[in-house]
């Protein structure tokens, strides 16, 4: 199974989310595209959040220096992201593969984070809620429902919101896998627990 893991914006979770589905299902991880924070990227911070020994963790196609928008931060070191650069790694395991941003991010002057989603991924949106998140996770799934991509649910990070939640899940028609509550902190247990609760609905997809 390839999981592709995106966001209604940055900053929503996706990375924790990663981490709990990396754990959950034994996975590999591959985050195509890192911008900025070379010394602490998401790769390292899935890493130093796994407990299982059976997960491998695969390097980045494009490593850029600037944290800022893919297409800005490869300009500023001198290249332009070329898709027919990005491979895929190969492994017998199930992948996590973790977008940048979210879906209509761009990669370079014609392409988007979106156009990193084959059709043989199942992608899980991660949601937070603010003001405007309805807005965003609906556009979300209406962008990927109109490139007849597989969308296999969502993941609701953050402080709970009822009346959000139901709004969304009731007019996008898409599954919620579960739940991240705004923990002070998370580390290996935490990552652990999230995982158990999470890894019946994630084996089901």
């Amino acid at each position: 199974m390839k999981l592709f893991i995106t966001g209604i914006s940055t900053d929503v979770g996706k990375t924790i989310a990663s981490a709990i589905i990396v754990e959950a299902l034994e996975a590999d991880y591959w985050k195509p595209i890192q911008a900025g924070d070379l010394d602490n990227s998401d790769t390292g911070k899935v890493q130093s959040k796994i407990s299982n020994k059976k997960s491998q963790f695969h390097k980045n196609s494009y490593a850029l220096n600037t944290p800022a928008s893919p297409h800005l931060a490869a300009e500023i070191d001198g290249i332009t992201i070329d898709l027919n650069e990005i491979t895929e790694p190969k492994t017998d395991n199930h992948l996590v593969i973790e977008g940048a941003g979210g879906v209509f991010v761009p990669l370079n002057n014609k392409e988007f984070v979106i156009d990193l989603i084959q059709p043989n991924y199942k992608v899980i949106v991660v949601s937070r809620h603010y003001l405007g998140s309805i807005n965003h996770t609906v556009l979300t799934i209406e962008a990927l429902k109109s490139r007849k991509l597989n969308i296999a649910g969502i993941i609701f990070s953050g402080s709970e919101n009822k009346s959000s939640e139901a709004i969304i899940l009731n007019s996008t028609g898409v599954k919620c896998i579960g739940r991240i509550d705004e923990e002070p902190y998370f580390d290996q247990n935490v990552i652990r627990e999230y995982a158990d609760l999470f890894r019946e609905n994630l084996l089901e997809l």
